[in-house]
């Protein structure tokens, strides 16, 4: 097993820890939140008791996306099992757009009937749910930020962690001023908060799965650098790179050489080296062409 090959590894399994114990927490919680919702009649609970629900589904997928990507490649399946990640973020980000809009349909349901709040049972519980997803944060967060299964799980804590500050603030509100429109008004504000974040994970996982290049990646300035460096190289088209996942990214190109060559490999060679240094490409194929493209 290669160095690489056996950091990803750890690394996933590290991911894979970090996602359960997150479960675990948020699954937990998720029952003492949904009472406490309906015992005080806060939809700011409960509102962020069904993300939490969310948030358990989501967990749960992405532990299982970590389980089957560790899979290797099948006739099937030449690549392997790692684009599930991707599938469950983007999963993940459409589950957070549906939990955004029931939050929204049920606040405006509290503006047209208002109903009471116990503002003390909502303190209570909301003051321990804040607990709670801070530290299923504080696991997720020092993962790896790159891996958008990850950043999914991690975007939907942090969406919980704002819903108790809101249920909080909400709860103090009620308690001491009596002002009941607070609830859905701060449940608003929240699932505004989760939609930029979830519109921004299932634009990133759709990217992948359509198989974009990187956002950072210039290719012209990429083909001019291989032309550049390497000097029997006279041209570099029908370039394609891709990812499996973001950090797993895939290549091929056509290279036009000058004349006959003797060695045809260390050319490629050179390109491989110069796509795994400089751009961080594993898996590239190259094609070698001393005439007009071949596909022309």
């Amino acid at each position: 097993m290669s160095h690489a090959h056996g950091h990803h590894h750890d690394q996933t399994s590290s991911n894979m820890r970090r996602v359960v114990i997150a479960l675990v927490l948020t699954g937990t919680f998720m029952v003492v939140e949904v009472i406490g919702g309906i015992l005080s009649g806060s939809l700011a609970l409960l509102a962020d008791a069904g993300h939490m629900l969310s948030d358990t589904i989501a967990l749960g997928l992405a532990a299982v996306a970590f389980s089957v990507s560790k899979r290797p490649g099948d006739k099937k399946l030449t690549y392997g099992y790692q684009r599930f990640q991707i599938l469950a973020a983007f999963v993940n980000g459409l589950s957070l757009l549906a939990i955004v809009s029931w939050i929204l349909f049920e606040a405006v349901q509290r503006f047209i009937t208002p109903s009471d709040v116990m503002g003390e049972t909502m303190l209570v519980v909301a003051s321990a749910g804040l607990v709670v997803n801070i530290i299923a944060f504080a696991v997720l967060h020092s993962g790896d930020k790159e891996n958008l299964n990850i950043r999914g799980a991690a975007l939907h804590v942090a969406g919980d962690l704002l819903g108790s500050v809101a249920a909080i603030i909400a709860a103090v509100v009620i308690i001491y001023s009596g002002w009941m429109p607070i609830d859905p008004i701060l449940s608003v504000a929240v699932a505004m908060l989760i939609l930029k974040s979830a519109w921004s994970l299932v634009r990133r996982s759709a990217h992948v799965l359509l198989e974009g290049a990187p956002d950072w990646l210039d290719v012209p300035a990429m083909q001019e650098r291989i032309i550049a460096q390497v000097p029997q190289v006279a041209g570099v088209h029908h370039v394609h790179v891709w990812g499996l996942t973001p950090q797993d990214l895939m290549m091929t190109m056509h290279v036009r050489v000058n004349g006959e060559l003797d060695n045809p490999t260390s050319i490629i060679r050179q390109i491989k080296k110069i796509m795994l240094d400089d751009y961080g490409v594993g898996h590239s194929t190259i094609e070698i062409e001393t005439d007009d493209c071949a596909d022309h």
